[in-house]
């Protein structure tokens, strides 16, 4: 199965790939991920995505399909892939469709209120990268190393407000474009509740596609 998770930043779209790749054993593809591991090798992939890292511009469309290219022929996509971060605009994602087929699309759907509550109150160790939330956590210092817990500038309210406005206008003509494989599943109960009803979805999948 091959999948594009697509949600907002907290929704909870790390968690719900980290249980489907467990379970139906795909690994979980992320361009972040993809693009550090490659800048590492002395390959003419790698020698031109320094080039672009280095001097802080944007990594073209068609050196990104490239990489994910040479990662999705890997011996553990055989049996599918997540695609977690990628494809971000139509554009992407019409080059996507060049070079593999989707099988479907999950949309990992969130108010845009819980979110900022959800995010704001979140708290991280800068010692030992832990992250707690403050409406379960009190403690102002890592239970793990003690250090003073701080609070990340992207997890401040205005922050999370001009990141989701962001992902809004850029992921709005994703959805309408993937509109025929588009799976939504919503996410303000507990990851446990976001997860069943698309591990019921993927098994009717598997069954179809046998």
């Amino acid at each position: 199965m091959k999948i594009i998770l697509l949600g907002a930043p907290g929704s909870g779209k790390g968690t719900l790939a980290k249980q489907i790749s467990k379970d139906f054993s795909i690994p979980q593809i992320s361009t972040g991920d993809l693009f550090r591991k490659f800048a590492k090798e002395d390959s003419q992939l790698g020698r031109s995505l320094n080039e672009y890292m280095s001097s802080g511009k944007l990594v073209p469309d068609s050196l990104t399909c490239q990489i994910l290219k040479t990662r999705i022929e890997g011996k553990d996509c055989r049996n599918g892939f997540i695609l977690d971060g990628f494809p971000r605009t139509i554009a992407q994602a019409q080059a996507l469709e060049k070079i593999t087929n989707i099988d479907t699309i999950i949309l990992v759907d969130l108010d845009f209120k819980i979110i900022i509550d959800r995010l704001s109150k979140r708290r991280t160790c800068p010692e030992c990268g832990e992250i707690y939330n403050i409406s379960s956590y009190s403690n102002k210092s890592c239970a793990k190393c003690g250090a003073e817990l701080i609070q990340r500038d992207d997890d401040k309210p205005e922050t999370i407000k001009n990141r989701l406005e962001v992902y809004e206008e850029k992921t709005s003509p994703l959805i309408n474009f993937y509109s025929d494989r588009l799976f939504k599943v919503s996410s303000a109960g507990s990851p446990e509740e976001t997860y069943r009803p698309v591990k019921t979805f993927l098994e009717a999948m598997e069954i179809v596609n046998e």
